[in-house]
């Protein structure tokens, strides 16, 4: 039970850092290298199913992933850009914030449940898996949001030759 109560702080706090970051991102202009690089820092972390400990079984595998696939739809929906001054920037959005936090105390009634059945181990890395199956559809369509609006402002060379 201890390693739930850690488990759940730890996603409160890392929680709030990303509202802080993502907050602060939209006083800086996007970039492709920006929207890219999280999901591929935080793949990394599929180091943990080297231990047995973390190993899930197929179905938990697929529950996951596609409950992590369905959730990125919100953050997709609230994740749009606008051009200001020439630049690509990330709209602030109010509902993104909200989105968010509904996510995380969602993350952690689950955890709470699903702890009853699901050994801690293997529920952590069924909840990496579902940040993962969230995180890189939402990036994919960020970058593609990106480039449609990088080529209004600098349309590629259509030049025939």
């Amino acid at each position: 039970m201890d390693l739930i109560i850690i488990s759940t702080i730890l996603a409160v706090v890392m929680g709030t850092i990303v509202l802080v970051i993502r907050m602060r991102a939209s006083r800086k202009p996007a970039s492709a290298k920006k929207i890219i690089l999280p999901p591929l820092f935080m793949s990394t972390g599929a180091l943990m199913f080297i231990f047995p400990f973390f190993h899930v079984t197929v179905a938990e595998f697929w529950e996951a992933i596609l409950a992590g696939m369905f959730f990125s739809i919100f953050l997709i929906k609230t994740s749009k850009f606008e051009i200001r001054d020439n630049e690509i920037y990330l709209k602030r959005s109010k509902a993104f914030a909200f989105i968010l936090i509904g996510l995380l105390a969602l993350r952690v009634v689950l955890k709470s449940f699903l702890s009853l059945s699901i050994d801690v181990g293997a529920l952590s890395g069924m909840f990496w898996l579902l940040a993962f199956g969230m995180i890189v559809p939402w990036r994919i369509a960020m970058y593609m949001s990106y480039k449609k609006i990088q080529n209004q402002i600098n349309p590629p060379n259509t030049q025939a030759t």
